[in-house]
């Protein structure tokens, strides 16, 4: 199901973020890569195909420090993919651009092309999340895809750490999040997926869910990797070594220089010691950080529990609690 590397490998094309062809070219809203398990779903819709209006989103936004506090200077959106402005309201951390990634429409459908990129410069300080889940309906050709390039430059200080992702049923979606962090910049960053619409009775019935979730560093070398293929229609989902009958599965990766990664596997640890669900943590490739796995199948106690990690680790390398972000 998941991995995390054991050692770093090389070579990793080209830089996280960087635009090697025009927007609207496949080479850029398309992956280089898709896992066969997907890609075994190729279709041309009855519908608005690959590359039509409204099928293809695009956000690029870059982050720098000026004059102390961290302003989006550079921005580009095309919808479905949009954000209003930065926010800081964290009375703690007055320089953190705190940034609610949106989308126009009510979800991601088949033959979607979505693309992030998210270049946070040196010194900056800045919270990404989502307004809300991102739910994957029911597609009868073809998939989607969504990308996530997020560069964090030396001395930042990144968390990413958007809402749950639920697949519907039939439906048929990879996500690659690639994270990529100079050595004394800091990065927290998760991902939740709920089994489907649960208050439906609607558990594991999409036809494939795959992600990929990099951390590299600046010269591309690859630090960790986290591949996540659940395939309900060929091997099954929901027995043990997989999701052993959970309905709910997060993940939290934290990279970072300001704690050495055997302390923030303790917080990690001691933020979900009373939890009564089932996680694990572990230290990540040389020693950059730790990250944490937690199954369960109560949404509230899924989102708390990322929620003290989050917390847990920011008093650590900050010194600071999390801020309440309220979003309904």
């Amino acid at each position: 199901m998941s991995a995390v590397s054991a050692k770093p490998q090389s070579g990793a094309g080209p830089k996280a973020g960087a635009r090697t062809a025009p927007r609207l070219s496949p080479e850029h809203y398309e992956p280089a890569r898709v896992p066969p398990e997907v890609l075994r779903h190729a279709g041309r819709p009855d519908t608005l195909g690959v590359g039509r209006p409204g099928k293809i989103g695009l956000l690029e936004l870059g982050f720098e420090k000026v004059a102390g506090r961290t302003e989006l200077v550079t921005h580009y959106q095309k919808s479905p993919l949009q954000i209003m402005r930065p926010l800081y309201f964290d009375p703690h951390r007055p320089d953190l651009a705190i940034t609610f990634l949106m989308a126009t429409g009510g979800g991601i459908i088949q033959a979607d092309r979505l693309r992030m990129d998210v270049h946070c410069g040196p010194d900056t300080a800045v919270h990404l999340t989502t307004q809300a889940a991102t739910k994957v309906y029911r597609m009868e050709h073809d998939y989607a895809v969504q990308q996530v390039n997020l560069t964090a430059g030396p001395g930042a200080y990144v968390e990413y750490l958007p809402e749950m992702t639920i697949p519907y049923k039939d439906s048929r979606f990879y996500q690659r999040t690639v994270v990529t962090v100079e050595p004394t910049a800091t990065v927290l960053a998760s991902e939740t997926l709920m089994a489907g619409r649960l208050a439906r009775g609607e558990r594991h019935a999409y036809d494939i869910f795959a992600s990929d979730l990099e951390i590299r560093r600046s010269d591309g070398q690859l630090v960790a990797l986290d591949a996540v293929r659940l395939d309900p229609t060929t091997s099954g989902v929901t027995g043990p070594a997989v999701l052993a009958g959970h309905d709910l599965m997060a993940g939290f990766f934290t990279v970072s220089p300001l704690a050495p990664a055997t302390e923030i596997a303790d917080a990690l640890h001691a933020a979900l010691a009373d939890s009564q669900l089932l996680y694990g943590v572990s230290v990540l490739p040389q020693d950059s950080g730790a990250w944490l796995r937690v199954l369960g199948n109560d949404p509230i106690a899924i989102t708390a529990a990322t929620a003290r990690a989050w917390d847990a680790v920011r008093r650590l390398l900050t010194d600071t609690p999390a801020p309440k972000l309220r979003k309904a």
